[in-house]
């Protein structure tokens, strides 16, 4: 996972995470996933080797989060 389009998932991922509301009850997860993802990305563009399957787990964990984020602002 090393493509330019990688990372800028990446990036939207993490702008997205960065924007849950500190009222949610999902703060505090999205924190600890961006933490993740911020050294991933780190790593990439610093030219180092990102484990890819754990990558993608973070990710699915990112986009579960923001999905249940938004459902407890519109529910």
């Amino acid at each position: 996972m090393q493509s330019r389009e990688d990372i800028k998932m990446l990036q939207l991922v993490l702008a997205r995470l960065e924007r849950v509301s500190v009222d949610s009850y999902w703060a505090h997860r999205a924190s600890g996933v961006r933490g993740s993802l911020l050294r991933a990305l780190e790593r990439l563009e610093a030219g180092e080797t990102v484990s890819e399957r754990g990558l993608k787990d973070v990710l699915r964990q990112g986009f579960a989060i923001l999905e249940r984020a938004a459902q407890e602002r519109t529910g």
